[in-house]
């Protein structure tokens, strides 16, 4: 009987699992205003190694990816400080 309860609970967190990871587009925001991301205003955050990282803040929630090149490399500055933000500007529930 244990067993059986063992197994099925594996089932049930398996598919909660994968229902997490949905196919979803990264271009839009899933929150409370449901609306485009290329509508808000982006900034670069530098992390430690000074790469740059898009930013944005939605207020209650924030989107961040590594700025690339066009053949994929991360976007480093050797004069860039550390954990500081480029052009960015927080604003109240991202408007």
């Amino acid at each position: 009987m244990l067993n059986k309860i063992t197994f099925f609970a594996l089932v049930a967190i398996s598919a909660v699992s994968l229902a997490a990871c949905a196919d979803r587009s990264t271009d839009r925001d899933y929150g409370m205003d449901n609306a485009l991301l290329d509508s808000r205003s982006a900034g670069i955050w530098v992390d430690g190694n000074g790469c740059d990282h898009w930013i944005i803040d939605d207020g209650f929630e924030g989107y961040m990816s590594p700025r690339l090149t066009d053949d994929g490399k991360p976007v480093c500055r050797v004069d860039a400080v550390p954990y500081s933000t480029i052009d960015f500007e927080r604003s109240l529930l991202g408007l």
